[in-house]
């Protein structure tokens, strides 16, 4: 990182200038930052500002090497290459992330799936076959898993949020409707939608833009 921290908003928005970019890949090999705004849904100087964290100014006049700004983007992410997935919680949930196409071509690969539940261990979800929780941690180092993904109810979120920490994972995505925590060295990450449905709700009645929130 050459001793350079970047912002966790600009963070958050790297991965929509990189998925931008690969839309744009097939049609141009330069992109303008006014472009780039338009369709990341934030402003030309937004844009140029978050760039220059990565070391990229762009060219006046003709903006930026769409196959190299994903690269440095990319490699900023860590997704430069395959990271190890596995997801926890083979309900419906669990199962459609699972069987999601769309991860691969973004670098990530689900290699395994865990459930608690007898009638599900043994059953294949996508290209893996669900394994007993009792198993994870000894699987994860075996795999040398890089990201977990929580999909269990609320009542197992920790418990199972505490075996990936075990394993030796060190990134965490929560989906669990409930707050965990974790050791200092680990990522997490919390995605509670029913959260997420409240704050569209507050949205619906007019009183605020979400962009004006997010700027």
């Amino acid at each position: 990182m050459n001793g350079h921290r970047i912002p966790e908003a600009t963070v958050n928005r790297l991965p929509v200038y990189l998925r931008v970019l690969a839309e744009a890949s097939g049609s141009s090999p330069t992109i303008s930052s006014e472009l780039l705004a338009e369709k990341a849904g934030v402003n030309a100087a937004q844009v140029r500002k978050d760039l220059s964290h990565l070391g990229s100014y762009g060219t006046r006049g003709v903006g930026y090497e769409v196959g190299y700004l994903m690269h440095q983007i990319s490699r900023r992410l860590g997704v430069d290459t395959e990271l190890k997935v596995v997801i926890v919680g083979a309900g419906n949930l669990g199962q459609a992330l699972a069987t999601y196409g769309g991860f691969a071509s973004r670098g990530f690969q689900v290699v395994a799936t865990f459930d608690s539940d007898p009638d599900k261990v043994g059953t294949r979800v996508g290209v893996t076959k669900v394994q007993p929780v009792t198993s994870m941690p000894e699987t994860l180092r075996e795999l040398r898993v890089d990201i977990g993904v929580v999909t269990t109810p609320a009542s197992a979120a920790q418990s199972t949020v505490d075996l990936l920490v075990s394993g030796g994972v060190s990134c965490i995505l929560n989906f669990a409707p409930t707050t965990v925590a974790v050791p200092g060295h680990v990522a997490l990450r919390q995605v509670d939608l029913g959260v997420e449905l409240q704050i569209l709700s507050f949205y619906r009645q007019g009183d605020i833009s979400p962009v004006a929130v997010g700027e």
